[in-house]
């Protein structure tokens, strides 16, 4: 089809390697093409021609043309049916479509619309639209190239970020395993009693710890802690602590007293908090303070003296399922020095357990937005008097989970559960 193209001086554009570059002529006059083409170039333009749609698609798959100039009227494949054929191309970039056309209907732009095209240039072709409307193009092809390579930079950042972050939570996975291995035994059976731990970090590392030490003879150290914040840091300080009450290494822990005979007395709870509140003050440069719970149990007798330091009272489920919470309360330790300690003493009988939890159960928000507290402990519990051992702790999650509406809590939740059977009973 006839294209008469105005022919005016042009200076050569300046363009940036990053913009439109190479140019696709396609119409099936080769006079038209050859003054499209010499304008093109005068511009500054890499062309190719082609002579039908069939050959310009064949091209297109070589060449990947930053803009096509394409006649509408064509034998064969037409514009139109060229440009939609242009667009199903996989392409690593857009390319951007002009059709030349005398068409001036608004249904039929719309036509060119709905097929691709991106912009049109009525014939005869006037060089200076032709010139802005490629101007026009080359802004469009570069605000979408610089769109790309921001997004290509985001996703290779966020591909780094993902890998870090796996890097990341295989570290936290082995922590998270260190830190469940500093409760070796979470169930133990003595001539007198059951003794059952449970530990339940609410991310992959806590703040919580539960554990337990033999200390003179016939008596047993237990201790429940609860280091304030979550994550790293938290699970760092209670590796510490753990150090301090040692099982393995009983020189090392400041609950014992190492007699002449080589034996180990067992020193009072509120003189060993009160060791621990200046140790964390003196030697450890930490921001975080934590509370405790720790008893000294005669395993003959059930006689149970204890020191609490901020911690959740102790919980006393008697054998005819009456339960008791009450303690002096007290002041975490690590946050302000010379605080003092108040010891309480329980005495359990046969049948008898005490419960030391921390403040992630009472604590635990409901459906509805209110904490369990102590009344809510001790209905589970009241539920529970029937179940012992192991069992106990995984049916008050489950009880807890109900509780809450989902698996997960807000908190760290951990558990000592002391079943005293008494010397009568002794297995």
């Amino acid at each position: 089809m006839s294209v008469e193209l105005i022919q005016r001086e042009e200076t050569p554009a300046q363009q940036d390697p990053g913009a439109l570059h190479r140019v696709l002529i396609v119409d099936d006059s080769r006079l038209q093409r050859k003054i499209l083409s010499s304008s093109v170039k005068r511009w500054g333009f890499e062309v190719h021609e082609a002579g039908s749609g069939e050959e310009a698609l064949e091209m297109c798959k070589e060449v990947s043309p930053d803009l096509v100039l394409s006649d509408w009227m064509m034998p064969g494949m037409n514009g139109l049916e060229f440009c939609d054929a242009f667009r199903k191309l996989s392409q690593d970039k857009y390319g951007y479509f002009i059709l030349l056309t005398s068409k001036s209907e608004k249904a039929e732009i719309a036509m060119g619309l709905e097929a691709g095209a991106d912009d049109f240039v009525t014939k005869p072709v006037d060089a200076n639209e032709l010139r802005a409307r490629i101007a026009a193009g080359e802004r469009i092809l570069q605000m979408q190239r610089e769109l790309t390579e921001k997004n290509r930079l985001i996703t290779d950042t966020l591909d780094e970020l993902q890998r870090v972050y796996d890097s990341l939570d295989s570290d936290l996975q082995e922590a998270k395993k260190l830190q469940q291995s500093l409760v070796r035994e979470r169930h133990k059976s003595f001539e007198t009693a059951d003794l059952s731990l449970m530990l339940r970090s609410s991310g992959h590392v806590g703040g919580d710890l539960v554990g337990f030490f033999p200390a003179q003879a016939g008596h047993l150290g237990l201790y429940s802690i609860d280091v304030s914040g979550h994550g790293i840091s938290s699970a760092l300080m209670t590796a510490r602590l753990a150090g301090y009450l040692s099982a393995a290494a009983p020189d090392q822990n400041v609950a014992l007293e190492r007699l002449e005979d080589g034996s180990y007395a067992f020193l009072p709870p509120e003189q060993v908090i009160e060791t621990l509140n200046d140790l964390v003050l003196d030697e450890m440069e930490t921001e975080h303070y934590f509370t405790l719970l720790l008893a000294d149990v005669n395993l003959a007798t059930g006689h149970v003296r204890m020191a609490q330091a901020g911690h959740p009272h102790p919980a006393v489920q008697r054998a005819d399922g009456t339960i008791e919470q009450d303690g002096p309360g007290g002041f975490p330790v690590g946050l302000m020095s010379g605080i003092s300690f108040t010891q309480f003493e329980a005495q359990l009988a046969a049948g008898d357990r005490i419960l030391l939890l921390s403040d992630g159960v009472t604590e635990c928000p409901g459906t509805d937005g209110e904490m369990l507290q102590e009344a809510g402990l001790a209905e589970m519990m009241h539920d529970l008097a029937e179940v012992t051992g192991p069992p106990f702790f995984e049916a008050l999650l489950w009880r807890l989970t109900e509780f809450a509406g989902e698996a997960t809590f807000p908190d760290d939740v951990s558990g000592i559960l002391f079943e005293y059977h008494g010397a009568d009973q002794a297995k």
